[in-house]
């Protein structure tokens, strides 16, 4: 699939349904459908008009999501707040945050996404969706060529006390043993440092062929981990107060060799001007299929409360 203009989610109502405007009757529309084709054809499913509370999510998340993940060697703060549901990304609200298949920079990462609104902010806090193949065709042919490589993202991880994450948060467990174990499982190369600090490092694709529809997608993030997109006074300001060897995430080209500022400022300008955006309504709940579909965040005002879930 590849975005054309005035493409948006496929979207399912009441009445498009003829289910009941509930949290039950859209349980009981999911039961009827299979929610794997639907995904496969559509990329992405908005269900709006069901009023899905807080509490209602843990019905209708069984349907959706078959085999829910925890959000472990995630690089975001967020907040947990019942079993591997947790709130979105918790940046400030002025900020947009830029489009990315979740743990794209992982060994693994969830096949499927699922958001849903609890309150809406008071203005923008629109979650915008990109297909990556869409994403990858619009780039520059030169960062195209010089991504082919792939990507090295390097972590430092505090151990309780510092700026960024610390392991055990970044890891949900105290144990060295079994933080050592899910890095060794995913080729992950680590080194712990004085200050019980973590370091990694690990080398991954810059894109990836999706396995349903054979596209070729942009799956990285590496704007997200480069210093550029934060802005001139920003990087003056960490370089200040944190050694580089401590930035809490930094990226490279695999080789080791500096990923140019240009390159990943035009892939973050260029993945949030093409997006289409989904303006929260309160009870939406939206699933993605997290390799073809790219997601990000619009700055915003007021309270916002959007709580994810992810899956196999």
């Amino acid at each position: 699939m590849s975005v054309q203009q005035g493409w948006a989610p496929q979207q399912f109502t009441p009445e498009s349904t003829g289910a009941s405007a509930t949290t039950r009757g859209l349980m009981e529309y999911l039961d009827s459908v299979a929610v794997g084709e639907l995904l496969d054809r559509h990329q992405a499913l908005l269900f709006r008009g069901f009023d899905v509370t807080e509490a209602g999510l843990a019905d209708v998340m069984p349907a959706l999501l078959p085999e829910r993940l925890a959000y472990v060697h995630g690089n975001t703060p967020r907040t947990k707040v019942s079993d591997n549901v947790y709130t979105s990304t918790e940046y400030p609200p002025e900020y947009a945050i830029s489009m990315h298949s979740e743990l794209s920079y992982a060994h693994a990462w969830p096949s499927r996404l699922l958001f849903c609104c609890v309150q809406p902010a008071t203005t923008g806090g629109a979650t915008p969706l990109l297909d990556g193949a869409s994403w990858l065709a619009a780039l520059d042919e030169r960062i195209r060529a010089d991504f082919g490589g792939g990507v090295c993202y390097r972590q430092y991880l505090h151990g309780g006390r510092g700026f960024g994450k610390s392991w055990q948060a970044t890891f949900e467990t105290d144990d060295r043993a079994e933080v050592e174990k899910l890095l060794a499982e995913a080729g992950v190369s680590w080194e712990w440092t004085a200050g019980n600090a973590l370091r990694t490092r690990q080398v991954r694709p810059s894109t990836l062929r999706h396995p349903v529809t054979g596209e070729e997608v942009w799956f990285n993030q590496a704007d997200q981990w480069h210093p550029a997109t934060l802005g001139e006074e920003t990087m003056r300001e960490l370089a200040a107060i944190v050694p580089a060897d401590e930035l809490p995430q930094s990226v490279t080209f695999a080789d080791g060799s500096p990923i140019p500022d240009e390159y990943v400022l035009e892939i973050r300008e260029k993945g949030l001007a093409l997006a289409v955006d989904v303006d929260w309504r309160q009870g939406d709940v939206l699933v993605i299929d997290n390799v073809a579909v790219a997601h990000g965040r619009r700055a915003f005002a007021g309270s916002r409360r959007v709580l994810v879930a992810m899956s196999r």
